[in-house]
């Protein structure tokens, strides 16, 4: 009982005190591959993440040794690190999250495996156009958020001081990351209920290159933006799956129709286009 009520404590304090909260190093063993280190975040509001065979070969139906993927709303690196596995020392994964708070253990999780992988972070939020931008939290740690033109907006009443940089994707990549582009074979986006203007904003990636997508249906969009998600991507010549979880054993379903997408509240999407 005590321990309950310390805790409680502390996720209350985390959800209305702004204050940085450390990571702890936690080692998980792979088949295969060995130790893997990951940097877990200790902020009260945010349980332990970890790395995991069935997720790793979840990714290695859609990567290998060798190619480039990209993770769009890393968060601390859960899904960037066990995609930059696949990915290998010769291949190369990027993470981008714009929140400060969460990119601070991102950072130390790109550098914890290198002999395992290559891996690159930044905290940018991916946008249409080279732009600043708040980014606002319901809760005081931020755990998570969004980002918005205005200070006063719908992602939560907390924001932070300092705006946050938006990036356009394909200029970005053009300029720092030349050599990789032709090799992009996984996109991973999950950020809030936010993909949909992403997958807008990167559609001629998308479009020329065919990378797998892995994107939310986030269940607090209005039916008509999931319809405009689902269409989106059908007009660039993907099919579109329901998908029960990221792990090897995973229930995936072919979605038909826009309707479908109300099948589920909050949901991933897995695409596939053809070349």
């Amino acid at each position: 009982m005590f321990d309950y009520l310390k805790n409680s404590f502390k996720r209350k304090i985390a959800r209305r005190i702004t204050k940085k909260y450390p990571s702890r190093i936690d080692i998980f063993e792979i088949k295969n591959i060995g130790q893997v280190k990951f940097a877990n975040w200790e902020n009260p509001l945010v349980g332990k993440k970890t790395i995991s065979d069935d997720t790793i070969n979840f990714f290695k139906k859609y990567l290998s040794e060798g190619d480039f993927a990209i993770d769009i709303g890393a968060n601390i690196g859960e899904m960037t690190v066990q995609m930059s596995l696949i990915t290998g020392t010769t291949g190369l994964t990027i993470g981008f999250d714009p929140n400060p708070m969460v990119f601070e253990i991102l950072k130390e999780n790109v550098l914890l495996n290198p002999e395992k992988t290559n891996l690159a972070a930044y905290n940018f939020a991916i946008t249409d156009e080279d732009d600043e931008f708040y980014y606002n939290s319901s809760e005081a740690s931020f755990n998570n958020g969004g980002i918005s033109k205005q200070q006063d907006n719908s992602h939560g009443k907390y924001s932070l001081d300092t705006k946050v940089k938006g990036v356009n994707l394909a200029a970005f990549l053009a300029k720092e990351y030349p050599d990789f582009i032709h090799k992009l074979k996984l996109v991973k986006i999950d950020t809030e209920g936010y993909d949909k203007e992403i997958i807008k904003s990167i559609t001629g990636l998308l479009t020329k290159y065919k990378p797998v997508i892995i994107t939310e249906c986030f269940g607090k969009n209005k039916p008509e933006e999931k319809f405009e998600q689902f269409e989106l991507l059908q007009s660039m010549g993907y099919s579109v799956y329901y998908i029960s979880d990221l792990n090897e054993n995973a229930e995936i379903i072919l979605l038909t129709s826009k309707e479908d997408m109300l099948k589920w509240k909050h949901f991933d999407l897995c695409a596939f286009g053809s070349q």
